[in-house]
Parts: structure tokens; C-alpha cells; sequence
């Protein structure tokens, strides 16, 4: 690729990484992608790290776009980092996670060969053994149609693994805040859908995961399950969203957290049903087509 090349590439796409103190992961994270053979505009979102981050971004990575937040805003951060850019398309990633060499690169081919297209999600490597993560493995077999898409077609996606298109993500809103994290994609992911938007999983597009030891999984686990019952009830038809908690709730109980997420999704169903836009039949049936 020569110099212009580079630089015509370099303004069509920009990095937004995501962080809360973990400033040992994400100077791992950020040497990686200074590494790239491309060097893409890099944004670092941190939801207010009190470990040293800060100084070590001003010390080490002045180059680098620093947003501080005064306050943990869990995923709903990352929309700091799109309005920050003027790509159009914007690739993401956790602090502990990166993006492969060549990988931006097609990425940004393909959504200019897909119009349509408003999302690309990579193919997850675990660990220095590479193992691929099983969310991947289950998205290369989605049911759903694929036609005129570059892979399996997708009504969800990795956050920290994905490659968006701008105007996409900010049409539909970015993420929600008061989701935090966990599971914070299916909302975006419904909305995006219900705008006419497809999504798909690409394995040629590499992102590697470090999963950082510095990891709350127990109040992830909850969130998770509160996250997918608050978006039942913001987006799917009444039906569809009885059936989706009653396997949602049973999950849980398997999981020994019912009664903290059934006290918390109970609590916030007020505000999700004030929300409420139900999705397009089309798409409440790919929905169903994926969770039964």
C-alpha cells in the first residue's frame, strides 16, 4: 500500500477503544494497534480509571485522543468515541482486546462494497493459544438469510470485536445507558435491524482477546440477564417477550443469580416499557428464529 493509499484509508476509518482500570492491558492493547501496519486515528474512552491511566496515556500515548469521563458509563462510553470521530466507519475494541493485522483494512473495503451493511463482526481469538471464542462458532451458523451479505448474517454482534458504520450507529442512538454492561448489543442491534440495517460475521476480520484478570464476572452474569429481559420488553412483540424471560429467568435460576436479576429487571421495567418501540415483524421473527 503506498502513502496515499494509506492516508485516503486512514480517513475512512478510526479506533475507539474502551477502558476502566486496566492501564497495564491497554498499553498492551494500544502498542498493538500503533503497531499496525496502517495507523488508524485512535480514540481511548475511559469511564473515569483511578489506577493511573491518565497519566500514563499523557506520558506514554500523547498522540493518542484521550476522553476522560468523570464517571463509569459502562458501554454507553463508546458514544463519546464516535462523536469524537468524523469516519465514517468506526472500528471497536475493550482494552484488552485488538485488532489484527489487515483486518481494518478489509473491513473497510467490504462496508464500501455493502452499503447496506452497518455492522462487521470479527472473528474472536482467545488467549496465546488462539482459541476461537464460542460466540463466533455460533454466529458462522446463523439461520438467518445471507444473501447479498460478505458472511452469516447476524441480528447481534461482539462489542468489543466490531466494525461499524457511523452514521448507523448514530441513527440508531449508540448504547444505552442505564444497560451498563453487559449484553449492551442487543438493543443497538435491534434498532439498527428495525432501521433497515444488516449485520454480519465476517472470519476473515481477526480480532484478539487477552480477557484481562481484572473481571467482575458475577455482576456481568447478572447484567447479562437483566440486560436480555429489559430489551424483550423495549422491543418484542408481548408474546416473544414471555417466552424470551420465562428461558431467560430459568437461565438464571440454573445459574444461582435469579433472585438478584429478577429483583433488578423488575425494577427497571417501568422505564423499559416507557421505551417501548416494537421491532418490525421481520425482524421479531429472525429474533425468534435465534432464541426459540
Amino acid at each position: 500500500m503506498d502513502r496515499q493509499q494509506h492516508v485516503e484509508l486512514m480517513r475512512r476509518i478510526a479506533v475507539v477503544v474502551l477502558t476502566y482500570n486496566r492501564a497495564g492491558e491497554l498499553r498492551r492493547t494500544l502498542d498493538k494497534l500503533l503497531a499496525l501496519p496502517v495507523s488508524p486515528a485512535i480514540v481511548v474512552v475511559d469511564n473515569g480509571s483511578t489506577d493511573g491511566t491518565a497519566q500514563m496515556m499523557h506520558s506514554c500515548f500523547a498522540k493518542v485522543r484521550y476522553i476522560r469521563q468523570a464517571r463509569n458509563l459502562g458501554a454507553a462510553a463508546r458514544n463519546a468515541g464516535v462523536l469524537a470521530v468524523e469516519t465514517p466507519y468506526v472500528a471497536f475494541c475493550d482494552d484488552d482486546t485488538w485488532w489484527a493485522a489487515g483486518a481494518l483494512e478489509r473491513a473497510v473495503a467490504l462496508l464500501d462494497a455493502y452499503p447496506h451493511v452497518s455492522v462487521l463482526c470479527a472473528r474472536v481469538l482467545v488467549g496465546i493459544e488462539e482459541r476461537e471464542d464460542p460466540t463466533c462458532t455460533a454466529m458462522a451458523k446463523s439461520p438467518l438469510p445471507c444473501e447479498q451479505l460478505p458472511g452469516p448474517a447476524l441480528l447481534g454482534f461482539l462489542a468489543g470485536a466490531s466494525v461499524m458504520r457511523r452514521d448507523a450507529f448514530l441513527e440508531a442512538g449508540g448504547y444505552e445507558p442505564r444497560l451498563f454492561i453487559g449484553g449492551e448489543e442487543g438493543l443497538l442491534a435491534l434498532d439498527m435491524a428495525a432501521g433497515g440495517w444488516k449485520m454480519a460475521y465476517v472470519p476473515e476480520l481477526i480480532v484478539h482477546h487477552h480477557p484481562s484478570s481484572l473481571r467482575d464476572s458475577s455482576t456481568r452474569n447478572k447484567h447479562l440477564a437483566r440486560n436480555a429481559l429489559w430489551v424483550c420488553w423495549m422491543r418484542l412483540p408481548y408474546g416473544a417477550a414471555l417466552r424470551q424471560s420465562w428461558r431467560i429467568l430459568r437461565e438464571a435460576s440454573r445459574s444461582g443469580i435469579l433472585k438478584p436479576v429478577l429483583a433488578e429487571a423488575l425494577s427497571g421495567i417501568p422505564w423499559a416499557l416507557k421505551h417501548r418501540r416494537r421491532v418490525p415483524p421481520q425482524v421479531a421473527r429472525w429474533h425468534q428464529w435465534l432464541h426459540g
